[in-house]
């Protein structure tokens, strides 16, 4: 039977980004807490060793393959900051085109500060993120 890696913890989030080495890094960290916080509207909470997270859905797929995911969440990872929002759609796409400099993965996009992007737009994608996965996913 197939184990979920990345699940809720009762690790702390502070201690969590003060562990962080690169001091810009960890005020990165600080700043997106906060604005993952205020759009979110859930605390964050860690996911696995270095995924923060805000609320949670859970998911299960025709396979039978089920689990519980956050609906948003980022981890300051040493090369870049990973933002985990909604995987690849059109509104994630037309939203990403003023998003300023990153890279993107299926879920993930990555920045290598957030001086490089524009926050207004990372709300934006915080929120579609959310609303995304509490449609595709309602609590049952």
């Amino acid at each position: 039977m197939y184990e979920q890696k990345t699940k809720e913890t009762d690790n702390s989030v502070i201690e969590f980004i003060e562990s962080v080495e690169n001091e810009k890094k960890k005020e990165d960290a600080y700043q997106l807490l906060e604005i993952f916080e205020e759009v979110t509207g859930y605390d964050a909470k860690m996911w696995g060793p270095s995924m923060i997270g805000f609320g949670s859905y859970h998911y299960k797929y025709a396979s039978g393959h089920e689990g519980d995911a956050p609906l948003a969440g980022f981890s300051p990872r040493k090369a870049k900051i990973s933002l985990y929002l909604s995987y690849e759609s059109e509104e994630r796409e037309r939203l990403l085109k003023n998003f300023g400099k990153h890279t993107k993965g299926k879920a993930c996009i990555y920045v290598n500060k957030l001086a490089d992007i524009d926050t207004n737009v990372l709300k934006d994608l915080i929120k579609n993120s959310v609303a995304t996965y509490q449609k595709l996913y309602p609590n049952e």
